[in-house]
């Protein structure tokens, strides 16, 4: 199936397997590269060294285009943008809008340049900056996300912008690709479809908790980060919601503390990348903390298997998913899907 997203990146099916932290690592993405998608591999939850290992070792794993996802408002960005040039990655994508001159530098390199957007007026900015591509994620979506569902969200976008637009948030099969193609988008992104399959690297009990998930098991709270967070429901998130600001604090410092180990940031460092996302919101310093450091979150549940200390980012699909099939085995079954309900249109 040939849409402007498979002619502007070279792959083979208009399906993205999104940049999840500590889950979209080298194994997951070359699976779904090697499966004719776009594996994205996330970045933020790794150091500039780290990154340079594990973009080659997707290499050494699949000849086809894959991507990396990037932090805009990292401090490192700069850095991160010289080492995807560097290796030649075919695709930059942001989960906060980049810079225009971060864009130039990468479309100067030859790298499509893809930010993820969650309203209309993100879009025709960075359009504007010369973006190849968007992704629209609506507000059904995994992680942090907007409250426009992407039936209202993806029309606008595509109406909006003269460049392709992938659309995100409550896709995991081929009708869902119909119902996007049939809304003007050039393509679906999907993060907890894959990570819900046996290439993930996903500690089984977590995935098993959300293979148990009904779509009411999955709820969006403010209390990690002071951002809408979509997610499954959990012991820590009825602890931080029941946390009054001092033991959230407390928390949070905690939490802070093990990450700077890890990172190898400095507290600076951190507290400079959470007040990044604190600009023009009101949070408050547990929160900036939170902000910081919300990749131990992830790392507890989706490295060390932790559900009862870890965040679970989940979109609303979790709740229609039932099974764990490999990166080939689920695409070819979304594009066998999508030509069934194609050819069942009336004419």
């Amino acid at each position: 199936m040939r849409t402007a997203l498979t002619e502007l990146v070279g792959v083979r099916h208009p399906v993205v397997q999104t940049g999840m932290g500590w889950v979209a690592g080298p194994r997951l993405v070359s699976a779904a590269a090697n499966a004719g998608a776009l594996g994205i591999l996330a970045s933020a939850t790794m150091t500039p060294d780290r990154l340079r290992a594990a973009v080659r070792e997707v290499r050494s794993r699949t000849d086809a285009p894959f991507g990396v996802n990037l932090r805009a408002d990292a401090g490192d960005a700069a850095e991160r943008v010289r080492i995807i040039v560097e290796e030649g990655v075919r695709v930059a994508s942001f989960a906060l809008a980049p810079s225009r001159e971060l864009i130039a530098r990468l479309k100067d390199a030859g790298v499509v340049v893809i930010p993820s957007i969650g309203a209309r007026r993100h879009a025709e900015k960075v359009a504007a900056w010369g973006a190849d591509a968007v992704l629209v994620q609506g507000g059904e979506g995994g992680g942090h996300t907007g409250n426009v569902a992407t039936t209202v969200l993806l029309p606008q976008v595509v109406d909006a912008v003269g460049i392709p637009v992938i659309a995100a948030g409550g896709f995991f099969d081929g009708r869902g690709l119909v119902a996007a193609l049939a809304y003007g988008a050039a393509g679906v992104a999907m993060g907890t479809r894959f990570l819900l399959t046996s290439d993930s690297t996903v500690p089984p009990a977590v995935q098993a908790r959300y293979l148990a998930a009904s779509v009411a098991d999955i709820t969006v709270t403010t209390k990690v980060d002071g951002l809408p967070h979509r997610m499954l429901r959990s012991e820590l998130v009825a602890a931080l919601e029941r946390s009054g600001r001092t033991t959230a604090l407390v928390r949070a410092v905690r939490q802070a503390a093990s990450f700077k180990k890890l990172s190898g940031l400095s507290w600076a460092q951190m507290v400079r990348d959470g007040l990044a996302m604190k600009h023009g919101k009101d949070l408050t310093w547990s929160q900036v903390l939170l902000a910081a450091n919300t990749p131990m979150l992830l790392k507890a549940s989706m490295v060390d298997g932790r559900t009862d200390l870890g965040v679970m980012a989940s979109g609303q699909v979790a709740g229609l998913i039932g099974d764990l099939p490999s990166c080939a085995e689920l695409v070819d079954r979304i594009m066998a899907e999508a030509r069934e309900t194609l050819a069942a249109l009336p004419r």
